[in-house]
């Protein structure tokens, strides 16, 4: 019975909820970053470069046949070396990697904005006539 009490006191933790929002609107934030990249960036890359899809980049690793795509030589049974797709995911990783520190660094700024927001400031000492006054009238009320 104590593991299961254990384990209950465990995922009602307020971090343990925390991390899997995270990773919740993490995997939410990834698909949008992947259409980003997949949809928009990409191709405008492959444009820029000539029309060149980078998936599609490949080393027939078999001399005697010439394939056109990747797609034909795999369909064939064709070794081949698949480099695009790792060159896409490296691109993938940075450009998420920059996004990540962007949002990172706009919270960070917003932090140090809410600590450096100048508290209230406390009340000033009264002076010593105030003080004075103070002590006559309690001296007064006692009477």
């Amino acid at each position: 019975m104590g593991f299961f009490k254990e384990f209950k006191e465990f995922a009602v933790k307020g971090n343990v909820m925390d991390m899997a929002v995270g990773v919740i609107i993490g995997g939410a934030f990834g698909k949008i970053v992947s259409s980003l990249v997949n949809d928009i960036i990409m191709p405008l890359v492959g444009k820029v470069v000539g029309n060149v899809s980078f998936t599609d980049l490949f080393i027939n690793l078999s001399n005697d046949t010439k394939y056109e795509t990747l797609k034909a030589a795999q369909e064939a049974g064709v070794s081949v070396f698949a480099y695009g797709q790792f060159i896409q995911n490296i691109i993938d990783f940075l450009i998420i990697a920059l996004c990540i520190f962007l949002m990172i660094k706009a919270i960070n700024k917003t932090k140090k904005k809410e600590e450096a927001a100048p508290e209230p400031a406390a009340p000033a000492e009264p002076s010593e006539d105030i003080k004075l006054l103070t002590e006559i009238r309690d001296l007064l009320k006692k009477d």
